[in-house]
């Protein structure tokens, strides 16, 4: 994923959208532009890369199998053996507390 950030300020832009759009179809990437100020695709950068990380492993392209692709299958970090990272232990039942 790459991606344009401060899309807000479009008076100091360096690079337009089309060179960005561009690098990445050249780079086989997601691109978008975003903003932290506004909120602007943000959530949508992580959803984006996380769907084409999804189709990727459906497609085959990464082994899921072998953590040395760089994906761990699972709820989140690893945690300590009572639960959670610092050792308390979760009433939730879910991944995070």
């Amino acid at each position: 994923m790459l991606i344009g950030n401060k899309s807000d300020l479009a008076h100091r832009r360096a690079v337009s959208k089309e060179e960005g759009e561009q690098f990445a179809k050249e780079n086989g990437l997601l691109f978008l532009e975003a903003s932290a100020r506004t909120a602007q695709n943000v959530e949508e950068a992580f959803i984006k890369t996380a769907a084409k990380i999804l189709q990727n492993i459906q497609e085959g392209v990464f082994d899921v199998s072998n953590e040395s692709s760089g994906i761990k299958v699972g709820y989140g970090r690893s945690q300590g053996p009572s639960g959670s990272r610092d050792g308390t232990v979760s009433q939730r039942g879910a991944c995070c507390s």
